[in-house]
């Protein structure tokens, strides 16, 4: 009994300070250190938490399967160890059935609950809104982005779009030209149907903790999901694409919807409308150009 309430003793002290460094824990740090937290606020997408979750959790269990796996190398490395006097191999161990089936059955249960719990959450990121609030249409090409916002037609009559450029560098690095833009209501259901004009690209908002590949000549290839906090992301191309990969760049502005429905509207009136199909250029962002398509490119 004695043992017992020493041992209760030395857990409350353990506790309370894991409480307190807890506590203590910025978004930031509770989930992993991943982007899309801030303290005090929303996460930056509906899927953001559940995503980091995952992460967060995985992590956990592979440090206590760590830790365990530890212990028990340096167990043995000192209670197997050679000592003082001693000389030729030790005893030598072989066909312990309870530890072998152990360490079959242990790895297999970890792999198939990763599976699961994996299979589940992308379900979830890969189940997309039947009527969305906003339908848009993400296109990559080398090496920069088009969007085109869809309305009610379906021959997107009513559409606007806007075409970006490729990024620029100053001799320091840093980026100096205008990147592209992609415009998002907060609060409201979005789907993007990604589609690619060239070869493999990838389209990561990095703090959405989510990216997925665009394919050229698939057509059906979306994501669905509801921006909850307002703010400026950055975005970029996450599969190797060519020579100016690096400045495949792109911003993402969730704002309000007022703000949203007036971007719409600037766009209209600067005759930006129609299926961005019909406007494609794909040599019209070469590096050191302003961004305009020259004579004889197609």
């Amino acid at each position: 009994m004695p043992s017992k309430r020493r041992l209760r003793w030395a857990v409350l002290p353990v506790g309370i300070a894991t409480a307190a460094i807890l506590a203590g824990c910025t978004p930031t740090e509770l989930n992993g250190y991943l982007p899309g937290f801030l303290a005090g606020e929303e996460p930056a997408t509906n899927h953001t938490e559940m995503v980091s979750g995952l992460w967060v959790n995985s992590w956990i269990v592979l440090l206590v399967v760590g830790v365990i796996t530890w212990g028990l190398m340096g167990f043995a490395a000192i209670a197997y160890r050679r000592r003082k006097g001693q000389s030729g191999l030790p005893v030598q161990l072989r066909y312990n059935m309870p530890i072998e089936i152990f360490y079959t059955i242990v790895p297999l249960i970890l792999v198939l609950g990763f599976f699961a719990f994996t299979a589940r959450d992308q379900t979830i990121l890969e189940t997309q809104y039947d009527d969305p609030d906003v339908s848009i249409v993400a296109i990559g090409k080398q090496w920069a982005w088009d969007f085109q916002y869809n309305g009610e037609d379906e021959d997107n009559a009513d559409a606007v779009w806007t075409m970006g450029v490729q990024a620029k560098t100053d001799e320091a690095g840093t980026v100096i030209s205008e990147l592209p833009t992609l415009v998002l209501p907060v609060d409201k259901t979005v789907k993007i149907n990604l589609q690619s004009r060239d070869v493999i690209h990838s389209f990561w908002i990095i703090d959405f903790l989510y990216k997925k590949d665009m394919y050229p000549g698939r057509d059906t290839n979306n994501w669905s999901f509801t921006p909850t906090r307002e703010g400026t992301y950055a975005g970029k191309c996450a599969e190797l694409c060519g020579e100016y990969h690096s400045m495949m760049l792109f911003n993402v502005e969730v704002v309000s919807e007022a703000e949203y429905e007036d971007y719409l509207d600037g766009l209209r009136d600067a005759g930006q409308t129609g299926d961005i199909n019909d406007e494609y250029d794909r040599l019209q962002n070469l590096p050191g150009t302003d961004g305009s398509a020259t004579e004889g490119e197609d």
